[in-house]
């Protein structure tokens, strides 16, 4: 009779599993309104046994993926309010931790504290293609943050599990050329956020010359989609402009002349890992391998955009109180109004080098760090602002973001540590005396004191 009893509940077990593999792949052909995807998420969180589990995952991820935008969008809600921390059990740790202190009180809080969500990601996490799907439904949440708050939970813990996840432990530098397979070629030209790639001719005049390199890190859970992407220009010195290294005419340099890696333009891929930091080690390994095949190289710098530049001038020549004087806000209201590609003029280049200069190291955050997004992330790597490029972007792109403007980080090798420490202590920005001279450098007509 017990064995009978024990065989019954076998095929009951057995039986429900099947019943919810069945139910889910129906879900997967037709799409799952928002109850029945949290349904399909509690069972796979109840169950014990892995194949099952992993096959449960596989549809739930199925159902998910032909859901209704909206259906999708209500269970990412859903997530923040239905699978947090089980409140019974965390007050059970906080008070026996309160009454006993002590490491087992404190493993036994950490795993109480811990947000039930997260454990569905890793069961997800398992299924075929778990790793693409939870990266793509984290790009979704991102869109839908700025309308609701509550969402900021789920999003940190997708931010805290992507960061062990795509650990640089797991990374994989690979060399991008003309001869990397067309899948991942064409993610290149669909991912390029800097400079667009306009054809695959442009393509191969920043692929194939030898003068040329293009770096991206992988994930073997992502096999053919990159992360991140640099590419890279073999100078024979700093450039001043983008134009003259994408012109398809060009001259390749002559290998004896190279002795600066220029990085001139660096995307993120994946809308979903938005925060998770992958460029730090992609600048200092690339570094080394150029080292390594060129160990001429002497200089390792950027030319890089200023994307926020115009915005911020155009902030401060309508705020009140004023900002600028009345003639630089003139100047800046006029610089609004040029033609598409202005005629070099010495007194509007002087204003643009001031001004930029005063963005790079007068306009902060919030939190007291740099205004300009690019400038974090090179000086936050140990990078100097090493020189101010006027008329250096004259595509459409580069006058409307930052009126032509752009701007040269140094690596400096023997520098890159305390230049991250001064960042990184107290916020500094490590800029070349040069632009730093021009903080002190005449302005335009200052607006006379009101009579007593």
């Amino acid at each position: 009779m017990g064995t009978s009893y024990f065989g019954d509940l076998i095929e009951t077990i057995v039986m429900r599993g099947q019943g919810l593999l069945a139910r889910a792949r129906e879900l997967g052909g037709r799409g799952a309104a928002r109850a029945e995807l949290v349904e399909l998420a509690e069972a796979l969180l109840s169950r014990r046994g892995e194949a099952s589990g992993v096959a449960l995952a596989g549809e739930i991820l199925a159902a998910l993926e032909a859901a209704e935008p909206a259906a999708r969008a209500a269970f990412l809600r859903s997530l923040a309010s239905q699978f947090g921390a089980d409140g019974d059990r965390l007050r059970g740790a906080v008070e026996a931790w309160s009454t006993e202190p002590g490491p087992r009180a404190e493993i036994a809080l950490h795993l109480a504290a811990e947000p039930r969500r997260q454990e569905l990601f890793r069961r997800l996490n398992l299924a075929p293609g778990g790793t693409a799907a939870l990266v793509a439904l984290r790009g979704e949440l991102l869109d839908m943050l700025d309308d609701d708050a509550a969402l900021e939970a789920v999003d940190a813990d997708f931010a805290h599990l992507f960061a062990s996840w795509f650990n640089r432990g797991f990374l994989v530098l690979r060399r991008i050329d003309w001869s990397t397979p067309a899948n991942i070629l064409e993610k290149i030209i669909a991912y390029e956020a800097v400079h667009e790639i306009r054809d695959w001719n442009d393509l191969r005049n920043r692929l194939e010359p030898p003068d040329r390199r293009c770096f991206a890190f992988f994930h073997p859970q992502l096999i053919d989609e990159p992360l991140i992407f640099v590419e890279i220009a073999l100078t024979p010195a700093i450039p001043d402009a983008i134009e003259p290294l994408l012109d398809l005419g060009r001259a390749p340099v002559p290998a004896r002349e190279v002795t600066t890696a220029t990085f001139y333009s660096i995307s993120n891929c994946q809308k979903g890992l938005r925060g998770i930091s992958f460029g730090n080690f992609l600048i200092k390994q690339v570094v080394e391998e150029l080292k390594r095949e060129m160990p001429q190289l002497a200089t390792f710098a950027t030319l890089s955009p200023v994307p926020g530049f115009a915005a911020w001038l155009a902030r401060a020549a309508a705020a009140a109180p004023p900002v600028l004087t009345p003639d630089d806000a003139a100047a800046v209201t006029a610089l609004d109004a040029e033609e598409p590609a202005p005629a070099p003029d010495a007194a509007r280049s002087a204003l643009l080098r001031r001004l930029a200069a005063r963005y790079f190291l007068t306009a902060r955050t919030a939190s007291g760090r740099p205004l300009d997004p690019v400038a974090r992330f090179h000086l936050g790597n140990g990078a100097s602002l090493h020189r101010i490029n006027v008329d250096a972007d004259l595509s459409a792109k580069g006058r409307r973001q930052s009126h032509a403007v752009m701007v040269n980080y140094l690596y400096d090798l023997e520098s890159i540590e305390a230049n991250h420490e001064a960042y990184a202590e107290t916020g500094e920005v490590v800029a070349d005396a040069a632009i730093r001279k021009l903080l002190d450098a005449p302005a335009g007509r200052r607006r006379r004191k009101p009579a007593a």
